[in-house]
């Protein structure tokens, strides 16, 4: 299967590198300049996932991030950034990113990031349909879908496979080193990327995401899940 890819970035030399090193990986690729031209193309042409600069002009990066978030919730986003700042990186996650690459950046690195977001979500991947349950949460890891009090829940790639690692994996403490390990495959990176898709988790699976009763910390050690009484 091939996958299209949506390109967001201002600098036509920087589409033009993603673009030709995507298309030798197989992908079709789409090209936008600016924020409102992404939209359109997101709406229209379905894209199976989106490689987005933080910084364009008009609706930045973030803002366009929330939009897809909001209208297209199941669609990947790899950030491109040339912020190098952590707070920066956390920001683009906090609002959906599934991954980062920081500027300047290596093209193939950034293509292996997008065929391991890809490979998540591959549909002529078949994957064995299962249900795990926790009280009242599912998560059906065929279908790549989890809901809570039959409520659906808006996950975006890493934070379904997160949950569906820990639901896996109850009662163990992790180090946020080897959930990066487990769930991303990275074996180094940027731990806050962990504690940002555990706190955003939280906000969607807890009643009370600041006294959380599944998704617990373990201070000085990293996080466990603790299935709920009855589950």
């Amino acid at each position: 299967m091939t996958h299209q890819v949506l390109v967001v970035d201002d600098d036509p030399t920087v589409s033009d590198v993603v673009r030709r090193y995507l298309e030798q990986d197989g992908c079709r690729v789409r090209l936008a300049t600016d924020g409102l031209s992404a939209l359109a193309a997101a709406d229209t042409e379905r894209p199976d996932l989106v490689v987005l600069d933080l910084m364009l002009g008009g609706i930045d990066g973030l803002e366009v991030c929330r939009r897809l978030r909001r209208d297209h919730p199941g669609l990947p986003v790899v950030m491109l950034t040339a912020l190098g700042e952590e707070s920066d990186r956390v920001l683009g996650l906090e609002v959906g990113a599934d991954d980062y690459v920081t500027k300047p950046f290596s093209p193939r690195e950034l293509v292996l990031r997008v065929r391991s977001v890809l490979r998540r979500t591959a549909s002529d991947t078949p994957r064995p349909a299962q249900l795990l349950h926790d009280g009242d949460l599912v998560a059906d890891t065929g279908r790549r879908v989890a809901g809570v009090a039959g409520r659906p829940l808006p996950l975006t790639v890493r934070e379904f496979d997160l949950l569906e690692f820990l639901l896996r994996n109850p009662a163990r403490v992790f180090t946020r080193a080897e959930l990066l390990d487990r769930v991303w495959g990275w074996q180094f990176g940027d731990e806050s990327t962990v504690t940002v898709h555990v706190r955003r988790l939280r906000e969607k699976i807890e009643e009370d995401p600041s006294a959380p009763r599944r998704l617990l910390t373990v201070w000085g050690v990293g996080y466990r899940y603790e299935p709920v009484a009855g589950a």
